[in-house]
């Protein structure tokens, strides 16, 4: 009986006492509201476990664009990332259900499809070997040019950025009258700069942090969809961590997800303001242009229906938000 308290005291100490190195990577520039959301989640992740976990992380894209980094996870060179619905959509297609152009115009359009789709998208990342800490959304995105766009066949006159290995969007963009670039994201400021990219779909937000607005300085205020992010971790790195922690460390990412949340509208129209005090033009649409962006999404329905985007999430994100 004392051998076995013995050796019960010897793999609890191994257990609990072994410090677990997170390496978590995210496209997020350092100093930016996201990254420093990451390093609070960080430093109060290793107060709650009496510093058994240690989170680093790599802001920036250092390690990659968001494709590298899911092939990092599950090869082991990394544990974590905080990537976009680009990046998800790499492990789990249905993550494209926040792809569809225009749909998305309100928060309450969001929650909508997130409320609904959630549980089951977080299943699927189960099985593909992943745990999701928490997704939320990031902001609008709009289009940013350097020369003004105000219509689709303006925006057809221009070199527009795609991801880099996202070939089913670039396709989708050639067979709509489109021309694609794909690229990594870390080389859209210097695409822009020497004309191999003259257009972006992007956040204010990261407009302002990668300062592409300087090149790309025409903004569409038209919201052409919603950006959503998430935390995932390897599952074998989760299941490395003492299952003791893993509500609180849940607890306390989805707590600085919401107290970020709760300003980040407002941290979207300050970099506006931002960016406009350092010559970026807002274009305004007419309600006759809206219903032009309007058409054109509706042409592009047969390539993005059943290809991009599952039949049944397409209609489904449509019919929750009322499209």
């Amino acid at each position: 009986m004392k051998k076995i308290l013995i050796t019960i005291l010897i793999v609890s100490t191994l257990v609990y006492g072994r410090k677990i190195r997170v390496k978590m990577a995210t496209l997020a520039p350092e100093g930016t509201e996201w990254h420093g959301m990451l390093l609070e989640m960080g430093q109060k992740w290793k107060k709650v476990t009496n510093g058994k976990v240690d989170l680093i992380i790599y802001p920036g894209g250092v390690l990659g664009d968001e494709r590298d980094m899911v092939r990092k996870m599950r090869i082991g060179q990394i544990h974590a990332a905080g990537i976009t619905t680009e990046g998800l959509t790499e492990i789990v297609p249905d993550f494209s259900a926040f792809y569809v152009p225009l749909a998305f115009q309100n928060e309450a359009d969001i929650y909508k499809v997130l409320d609904d789709m959630q549980p089951t998208l977080e299943k699927k990342l189960e099985e593909n070997g992943f745990k999701l800490i928490y997704l939320a959304d990031l902001g609008w995105a709009y289009w940013f040019s350097k020369s003004k766009v105000t219509s689709p066949n303006d925006l057809k006159n221009k070199k527009i950025f795609t991801w880099a290995g996202d070939f089913k969007w670039a396709e989708i963009y050639k067979k709509a009258g489109y021309t694609p670039v794909p690229l990594a994201s870390t080389d859209i400021l210097s695409g822009l700069q020497t004309g191999l990219i003259e257009a972006i779909s992007t956040m204010p937000l990261y407009a302002l942090a990668q300062q592409s607005f300087g090149v790309a300085n025409h903004m569409l205020d038209l919201k052409w969809g919603a950006l959503m992010a998430g935390i995932i971790i390897d599952n074998k790195t989760w299941n490395r961590i003492p299952k003791i922690y893993h509500n609180d460390m849940i607890e306390i990412a989805q707590s600085i997800q919401k107290k970020h949340q709760a300003t980040n509208r407002n941290a979207e129209s300050q970099a506006i303001e931002a960016m406009k005090q350092f010559g970026l033009i807002i274009h305004t649409p007419t309600k006759e242009e809206t219903l032009e962006w309007e058409n054109e999404v509706k042409k592009m329905e047969p390539y993005l229906r059943g290809n991009v985007i599952s039949e049944d999430i397409y209609d489904r994100v449509l019919e929750l938000t009322g499209n």
